[in-house]
């Protein structure tokens, strides 16, 4: 419906009572205006290193899968599946020191309960025993619920010490793609999607080695995780709506490749890059605040049952209050779920 434009005698003539009431109205139009116009400088401000992408032949090996594993667009897409016989995995021809890792991602759609794709860097297979790892972890649900997203980080095969998270997003991840990162410097990381942060670990001193430190190569899989990816194992894989596809795009390997002979690192030319977007501007931090603030669901920081101390890296501030002391958010889901299918990527940010 059209609104009438006031004329000016009409404004003036307008009764101060009118101009009371009117006040919270205008307050709120200004304040909506004002993180409108934060966002959007925060979408410049946020930008990620862009470095080319990188072709699968070029850049990585088949791990497992045999035919579970296909390559589209010369090799620049690829798409990785789990059926009854097998899953199957990628990894970085490889290894890195520190650097900027990202992939755009299309999860199975459908029902996907015990499902679970991972996009992470480890050394396992050359330390066994004292592995670095940085996960995203995505575990499939029952049709009708929603994939969930977990981080973790692991460092000299500190598996004892769990540091995981858990999220709900904002978008539905099996629609189209959207990209997951891992910023890693020598005193912090910093995972994001589509350019937001959503997770900060600043080495301290008594994190001592359990801060990875050690040289990573790059993994994507999708296996049967049944025993517990989907309400502690509840829901296994139906292998009736079998094949579980998820496609990989945009693969980013941006760092310091360290040669398996020599154990020296060759930097990429514009490395910089990585260390001046590690540096989190103040809008950055406030929307990575609001992020874990709306969607985190589980916060080791925050499991007092498991951690009557939180580890030295946790900042534990008044966020607390919105945790139980198992570490479970105590409203499980802050994200409308109406409104946020009706919401696209570029207003993402909340």
């Amino acid at each position: 419906m059209r609104r009438r434009r006031s004329s000016s005698k009409q404004a003036t003539a307008m009764a101060p009572g009118c101009l009371l009431l009117l006040l919270p109205l205008l307050l709120a139009s200004a304040a909506a205006s004002w993180e409108e116009e934060e966002d959007a400088v925060l979408a410049v401000a946020a930008r990620l290193p862009r470095p080319a992408a990188v072709s699968f032949r070029d850049g990585y090996t088949q791990l497992f899968g045999d035919s579970n594993l296909a390559l589209h667009g010369d090799g620049k897409r690829v798409r990785i599946s789990l059926d009854e016989r097998t899953g199957a995995g990628f990894a970085s021809q490889d290894a890195y020191l520190q650097g900027f890792f990202s992939a755009s991602i299309k999860l199975p759609a459908d029902y996907a309960a015990g499902v679970v794709v991972a996009f992470y860097m480890s050394n396992g297979d050359v330390y066994e025993k004292t592995h670095d790892e940085l996960d995203f972890e995505f575990l499939g649900n029952i049709k009708g619920r929603e994939w969930r997203v977990q981080t973790n980080v692991y460092g000299n095969g500190s598996t004892s010490v769990g540091r995981e998270e858990r999220y709900g997003l904002w978008f539905d991840p099996t629609e189209d793609f959207h990209r997951y990162a891992i910023l890693w410097s020598h005193d912090r990381i910093v995972f994001y999607i589509d350019e937001t942060p959503i997770r900060e670990v600043q080495r301290t001193k008594s994190m001592g080695a359990q801060f990875p430190s050690k040289p990573m190569s790059l993994y994507a899989t999708i296996w049967d995780g049944s025993s517990w990816a989907t309400s502690g194992g509840r829901y296994k894989v139906n292998y009736k709506y079998a094949p579980f596809v998820a496609e990989f795009s945009e693969l980013m390997l941006h760092g310091c490749a360290v040669d398996a002979s020599t154990r020296a690192p060759t930097c990429s030319p514009d490395i910089s890059s990585i260390h001046d977007a590690v540096a989190m501007s103040g809008r950055q931090r406030s929307a990575m605040e609001r992020f874990r603030t709306k969607h985190m669901t589980y916060g080791y920081c925050y499991d007092r049952l498991r951690y009557p101390t939180p580890p030295s890296e946790c900042n534990v501030g008044t966020e607390a209050e919105l945790f139980l002391p198992s570490g479970e958010a105590r409203a499980m889901d802050r994200r409308g779920r109406a409104r946020r299918h009706r919401r696209g990527p570029a207003d993402s940010a909340f």
